[in-house]
């Protein structure tokens, strides 16, 4: 006799499963100018909502993704600006970029890609999802003069089975 969920208090759901999690991880730091911000902030808007990007996430085997929204600067300035979001139709897509459209954009001090890094790998722990692929993708145009140094932080990204994509913004 199986035992359900409500019968069952210890027993809890199983994770929901996605074809990818994505973590994008946005510079605001002073380096970037007001134009820089708005054409990195455009970009992730246009992109989630670009029909291309759409076949393609229907094309996964499950067919839907998560995306989460962060932006970083110095070593301790890191602020979720989206929480993880399912993006598996054009609604789920439309509604991710007003919500991230909605929020203003701010700036702060130093660049911390190591922080960055840090953060975007501890949100993989906080999605409560499961993903064959986990991926951070960090934008900006500043080297790292704030906090740990960046090649430790890469590694221990690498280390947990996590893909880093640069998107230098010049």
């Amino acid at each position: 006799l199986a035992m359900t969920a409500a019968a069952n208090p210890q027993a809890r759901p199983a994770a929901e499963e996605v074809d990818l999690q994505l973590v994008l991880a946005v510079d605001i730091s002073y380096s970037m100018d007001p134009e820089e911000q708005r054409l990195q902030r455009d970009g992730y808007i246009q992109a989630i909502v670009a029909p291309e990007v759409m076949d393609a996430i229907k094309r996964g085997l499950i067919g839907k993704i998560a995306v989460t929204y962060l932006e970083w600067a110095g070593a301790f300035d890191q602020q979720v600006v989206v929480g993880w979001r399912i993006i598996d139709s054009p609604a789920s897509a439309e509604a991710f970029a007003a919500e991230l459209q909605s929020k203003p954009i701010r700036r702060a001090f130093r660049t911390s890609i190591s922080g960055a890094l840090g953060a975007s790998s501890a949100l993989f722990d906080t999605s409560g999802l499961r993903s064959q692929r986990r991926v951070i993708d960090v934008s900006g145009d500043g080297a790292n003069n704030n906090g740990p140094l960046v090649e430790p932080a890469r590694d221990a990204v690498l280390a947990r089975g996590i893909t880093i994509n640069g998107l230098p913004i010049m």
